[in-house]
């Protein structure tokens, strides 16, 4: 037996480990795969024969958004801002990435030794991605009602403690409230560093209360970044 053949059945193996930590039934394990492979995992790895997981992210994404909507929808008669609010922080990066993490997600990521070695907000991207990309791969794998099932069971269990604990708040709306009452002055933000090819862009982004830094924030977009400095800066400045 070669080595190529030794390590697509040791990847088997683990995806069907996988599969029964997140209590799913492939019928196509290898979209399971494609979902855990990282685009720079083919790099060191030419001979690899699956896709990389950014076109079942893209897929994942819509499904995500489409029945967290729907749920809300149909079970809360809230105003939209409400909805929106409560979608966001059911769906955002931190969320996705920790649920992922008590799925044991990152131990199954195929990724390259240089990514395996960032344990920063890099990671916390990667694994919001990924969990993405496996919502792509059950939809195709299983339908909408197998997306739908899995969605709930993993991402929609969090609606409660979030209402509870009011995380849903918009840091940047909270920190203009209480800059504006506090220290009378609305907060700016600036763009710090950006960086990374279209697909995959970064910002880094600071929030300013005058000529002074308070805090920044990393993310995929100015608008995420923003949110991250603004979340940081409340932390910083002591303020709930």
């Amino acid at each position: 037996m070669d080595l190529s053949t030794k390590m697509s059945i040791s990847i088997q193996e683990k995806l069907k480990n996988l599969s029964k930590k997140i209590k799913l039934k492939f019928k196509n394990l290898d979209l399971l795969q494609e979902a855990l492979t990282h685009r720079s995992y083919l790099n060191e790895n030419r001979s690899y024969k699956i896709n990389h997981n950014e076109r079942l992210e893209f897929l994942g994404d819509a499904v995500l958004e489409l029945v967290v909507t729907e749920h809300l929808y149909n079970n809360f008669p809230n105003p939209e801002g409400d909805l929106t609010s409560w979608r966001a922080a059911l769906v955002n990066g931190d969320m996705l990435s920790t649920i992922a993490k008590k799925m044991g997600v990152e131990e199954y990521l195929l990724m390259s030794r240089g990514e395996a070695k960032d344990t920063g907000r890099a990671r916390i991207y990667l694994l919001a991605n990924a969990l993405e990309s496996i919502i792509g791969a059950v939809y195709l794998d299983q339908g909408y009602e197998g997306a739908k099932k899995f969605i709930a069971d993993s991402v929609i269990v969090n609606l409660k403690k979030i209402l509870e604990e009011k995380t849903y708040m918009d840091s940047k709306s909270r920190f203009q409230e209480i800059a504006q009452e506090d220290e009378k002055t609305t907060p700016t933000y600036r763009v710090m560093k950006e960086w990374g090819p279209d697909h995959d862009r970064h910002f880094v982004v600071g929030v300013y209360l005058g000529e002074e830094l308070v805090a920044e924030g990393e993310g995929k977009s100015k608008q995420e970044a923003q949110r991250e400095a603004a979340k940081n800066g409340l932390e910083a400045k002591g303020w709930k």
